[in-house]
């Protein structure tokens, strides 16, 4: 039985980039072993786009006031791109302290998974 997902964001800086998972965004975890992080996420969803590529996934949190949060995190003198609107959602990226990217966004679509 499938009980959950695990997702994995490679970084040239995993400690940083799990200092801001911790610090930043106040994500709960458990060590591995030897400082290794796992992160409880929030609940979850997944989509499949058509793509003219396999094996390209992207990471995206999502929120209910997307300006809101950009504000929280800027508090916080964390980097976000510009919000762009989409017909699904209003989204921005998050620059991450390993140099990646994740993305914010405030859904405008149904929302599959159930909300605590």
């Amino acid at each position: 039985m499938i009980f959950g997902a695990h997702m994995i964001i490679y970084s040239q800086n995993a400690e940083a980039d799990r200092a801001f998972l911790r610090d930043v965004l106040g994500f709960a975890s458990v060590d591995a072993g030897h400082g290794w992080l796992i992160f409880a996420l929030p609940p979850a969803e997944a989509a499949v786009h058509p793509a003219e590529a396999n094996d390209r996934q992207e990471f995206y949190l999502m929120c209910d006031d997307l300006r809101t949060e950009v504000a929280r995190l800027a508090e916080k003198s964390v980097a976000c791109s510009a919000v762009e609107e989409a017909r699904w959602g209003s989204i921005t990226r998050i620059q991450l302290p390993g140099g990646g990217r994740i993305g914010l966004y405030q859904p405008k679509h149904a929302l599959a998974m159930k909300r605590p």
